[in-house]
């Protein structure tokens, strides 16, 4: 028999997330190089409010939904996952419009008492629509995420980025002769645009995919308050963790712009710095994440089904495989970074950035991570643990952050140690936690030391082919293609890959 595989879901999602994050490149030059990093700092202030909005508005649900509905639809019970699609769509919708009334209400007193820049206000009201418009659109991808459909989700969060981009950076551009605060309030136009077009797709796309209602429509149904017990369950852990990595981001954008001025910078200067920390480091250490998200995105309905049915010898196997390909992809986009640092940052018009993001590049793989095993955790029905991790490395994150950032001789390069330092320290909790409930053993020679020995082949070719760091991203492009595919070739010559890897990728496996 013949099947679709998490590794199938998790590539549609990279083709998209990779078609989005190259468009995001564009946009984030575009808005460094012609409307400025400080337009971008204050819309970077505003964002971890806007996104604890959302997180307080879904509540953890969807991932919550894409695992009871994957446990459903595993057992052929179609008409209870579709009452429990219909009740969480309720409830987002109730929730979002709710969360969304009251951050237009609030908005102003919030800024003085969170941020002290009052030139954030009209960005922060014009988030606010999309708070309900998200919540609604999430409900959607939870069903989809369920069915272990990734083709729905991918086509809305495209069209949603090419809306983002096109209108964002057109209103910060007409916007930006009024003044700055105008045009950070363009970029969050561009972003309420932007969704609104994603919901009108996968909408358009639950008409054409909904589950087949003949099959079992006397089946017994659950009794509501018993679904939104388990909703809660589930969600709350997870809603729980978004609502501290949000308040930690929130942190973040207070203390690294507070901190700096500590160091002896200006207020503007010190939110440029911010903006392009954001803008240009972050956005770099991020692009892997197009693959992390994707994979940790498709393995919650994957790990729940193969929990649901029993099988837990695959259930090991696809942990341990994602765990796998998440260190492939990641070390040598990683050394990338690291040898083409100036270009990367000079592309952002942000060539300061360059020893920051190699710090940060030295530690990233422990980002990507916590990434994955996130996704593992949740799946296995674990998502406290994911929660308990990143407060232990908060404890030892944000006390280096407010003391490094402060400090003349580090500021920014004192940052990224303090963000390496909690990477690390989530990462490898993640992972203890998997052996210890799962039994997944990990093959390190495969894992670990086959892609580190494809890196340095990688390392060595850019160092023969492009031995000054300098120069414009352009000029290196071809030398970073020879270095994958030197990276890709190493891969295949000590079997780093295999076919079954690619049958996999293909989307198929035989049962």
């Amino acid at each position: 028999m013949v099947r679709r595989t998490f590794v199938f879901g998790a590539a549609v999602l990279l083709a998209a997330n990779l078609f989005n994050r190259i468009l995001g490149f564009v946009y984030q030059y575009l808005i460094m190089a012609h409307v400025g990093a400080e337009a971008y700092g204050l819309f970077a202030q505003v964002f971890p409010i806007y996104i604890m909005a959302l997180v307080i508005t879904t509540a953890g649900i969807p991932p919550a939904v894409a695992k009871m509905v994957s446990e459903e639809v595993s057992l052929g019970n179609y008409r209870q996952a579709r009452a429990i699609f219909r009740l969480t769509l309720g409830i987002l919708c109730i929730s979002g419009a709710l969360v969304s009334v009251l951050l237009y209400l609030f908005a102003v007193r919030m800024v003085g008492r969170i941020i002290a820049d009052p030139r954030v206000i009209p960005v922060l009201i014009m988030c606010t629509p999309a708070v309900l418009v998200v919540s609604i659109s999430s409900a959607f991808r939870g069903y989809f995420q369920g069915l272990q459909n990734m083709v729905p989700t991918a086509v809305s969060q495209t069209l949603e980025q090419i809306v983002r981009v096109c209108f964002g950076f057109m209103a910060a551009l007409y916007f930006l002769p009024r003044g700055i605060a105008f045009a950070a309030m363009g970029l969050a136009f561009g972003m309420l645009a932007g969704e609104a077009v994603g919901l009108i797709a996968i909408g358009l796309q639950y008409r054409r995919h909904r589950l087949p209602r003949h099959v079992d429509r006397d089946a017994k149904l659950t009794p509501r308050r018993h679904i939104l017990a388990r909703i809660w369950n589930l969600a709350a852990p997870i809603t729980a963790g978004r609502l501290l990595s949000t308040g930690l981001s929130a942190l973040d954008a207070i203390i690294v712009p507070g901190r700096l001025q500590a160091a002896g910078f200006t207020a503007r200067h010190a939110t440029a710095l911010f903006g392009q920390l954001g803008g240009a480091g972050f956005t770099l250490l991020s692009f892997p994440s197009v693959f992390t998200i994707a994979l940790a995105t498709s393995l919650v309905p994957a790990i729940a089904e193969a929990a649901a049915t029993r099988s837990f010898h695959t259930m090991r196997s696809s942990i341990a495989e994602a765990i796998r390909i998440t260190i492939m992809f990641g070390i040598p986009c990683l050394v990338t970074m690291f040898y083409f640092a100036e270009s990367l940052t000079a592309f952002f018009n942000s060539v300061n950035i360059a020893p920051v993001l190699r710090i940060l590049a030295i530690a990233g793989i422990f980002s990507y991570l916590q990434q994955t095993t996130t996704g593992i955790l949740q799946g296995l029905g674990k998502a406290h643990l994911p929660v308990a991790h990143s407060l232990v490395a908060a404890g030892f994150r944000l006390p280096l952050l407010y003391w490094l950032t402060g400090h003349p001789a580090w500021g920014l390069m004192g940052t990224a140690w303090a963000f390496n330092i909690g990477f690390f320290i989530g990462a490898v909790l993640n992972i203890v936690a998997i052996k210890r409930h799962t039994g997944m053993q990990i093959d390190w020679r495969r894992f670990v030391a086959k892609p580190c020995a494809a890196a340095m082949g990688m390392l060595f070719t850019f160092m023969m082919l492009a031995p000054s760091r300098g120069g414009h991203l352009i000029n290196y492009i071809d030398e970073m293609a020879v270095g994958a595919a030197v990276y890709l070739i190493i891969l295949l010559l000590n079997r780093g890959i295999t076919m079954g890897d690619i049958r996999r990728v293909i989307g198929h496996q035989n049962a």
